[in-house]
């Protein structure tokens, strides 16, 4: 009994924790990410700068919960967005700037690459829904 007992308690503490883990931060209205540059279709460098733009939302460090606040990722090469309901990977192909930075210099090898921002809360999780910039293509050299 002791043992279904614990099992039991476990098992409503998991429900819970996926129940909090999946409640995801409402988007602001009219939040937008964009790419201010490179244009799509240029040709860079290695070591390229991204500058990151914003609308209709601010910038904030990761941790800080003010409302209708995040911060900038970039997906490299990404095929499908992050899944709602988890943080955004921390890898190669998912940049975080958590201290609200609007630019950085990536270092990428020879070829065609895409490049797409997702603008992520105070725990790096998407927004509901996702804000995410259109996705572009660089060729680098």
């Amino acid at each position: 009994m002791k043992s279904f007992m614990s099992r039991a308690a476990l098992a409503g503490v998991l429900m819970g924790v996926s129940v909090l883990a999946s409640a995801a931060t409402p988007a602001p209205k009219g939040a937008e990410v964009f790419i201010v540059s490179p244009e799509d279709g240029a040709t860079v460098s290695q070591t390229f700068t991204v500058k990151f733009g914003v609308k209709d939302v601010a910038l904030a460090p990761a941790g800080d919960v003010t409302k209708n606040t995040g911060h900038h990722h970039l997906l490299i090469d990404v095929d499908k967005l992050p899944a709602a309901g988890a943080p955004i990977p921390n890898d190669a192909n998912h940049m975080h700037f958590g201290k609200a930075q609007t630019q950085a210099d990536i270092k990428l090898a020879p070829g065609k690459h895409t490049l797409q921002l997702e603008l992520g809360d105070s725990g790096h999780m998407p927004f509901d829904p996702p804000i995410v910039s259109k996705k572009i293509t660089v060729n680098v050299e």
